[in-house]
């Protein structure tokens, strides 16, 4: 038990600091980058880092997950620093796709009540 809290207290101070240490960085393309949500694996070696893709078409994405590999290892030491750790975790970036497949839910339960209405109302 006291495992899985210290898991989620290390995300959750991952999703302050992140943020933090890109709004430090001289890229513009990182500097505004929203962390949607950050995940720590079991064991806490590994952190995948969901990032918000609104602002980015697809190449850019691919454009900014390069970059934000280049400077991972500075992230890692940034987090280390701020807190204090010996090892910091090794960040696995991602864009959210969770807002896109909610929208689409969200429309395909609008479709069926609007199908479900007009069944009643034949």
């Amino acid at each position: 038990m006291s495992g899985e809290i210290r898991r989620l207290r290390t995300a959750s101070v991952l999703k302050q600091l992140i943020p933090e240490a890109l709004s430090g960085l001289s890229d513009p393309d990182l500097q505004g980058l929203c962390v949607v949500d950050v995940e720590c694996k079991k064991g806490r070696y590994d952190a995948f880092v969901y990032l918000d893709k609104m602002a980015f078409d697809e190449d850019e994405q691919i454009l900014v997950l390069k970059k934000l590999d280049k400077v991972n290892g500075y992230l890692q030491n940034y987090c280390k620093e701020a807190e204090g750790w010996f090892r910091s975790p090794k960040f696995h970036f991602k864009f959210d796709d969770k807002l896109e497949y909610q929208n689409h839910m969200d429309e395909l339960f609008k479709k069926a009540a609007n199908s479900l209405k007009k069944d009643i109302n034949d």
